[in-house]
């Protein structure tokens, strides 16, 4: 059999302890727990901006989608005007109106003076 290996004991510490040994301790303590509430706060500011930011580019698709349809509607109703304007400009039409409406006829030989 072989001999037990061998260890090394420390009988006394290195370093003196001293009461300051708990006050160091603590002030780490306190502030490894400030670090992480000020880390976590940050944490949470984020998460909350990042939601906030996200309503913002879903409200704006929103608006965005409604200027579309506006931008739609007000494009048909641009044509059907025109074509009505068209319709009312008719030469045609106006002679008909002039004719029927306001008892219009055509002018006879002699009522017609060019002006030059």
């Amino acid at each position: 059999m072989s001999p037990p290996p061998r260890t090394l004991t420390v009988r006394r510490p290195f370093v003196r302890t001293s009461g300051d040994s708990r006050l160091l301790l603590r002030a780490v303590r306190g502030f490894v727990v400030r670090r992480m509430l000020v880390l976590g706060a940050l944490l949470v500011g984020l998460c909350i901006a990042q939601v906030w930011l996200r309503l913002q580019v879903t409200h704006l698709g929103y608006e965005l989608s409604a200027a579309r349809r506006m931008q739609n509607r007000l494009e048909h109703e641009q044509r059907e005007l025109e074509v009505e304007l068209a319709t009312l400009r008719d030469p045609g039409r106006i002679a008909d109106v002039a004719r029927r409406q306001l008892g219009m006829v055509e002018p006879g030989k002699g009522q017609v003076v060019i002006l030059r």
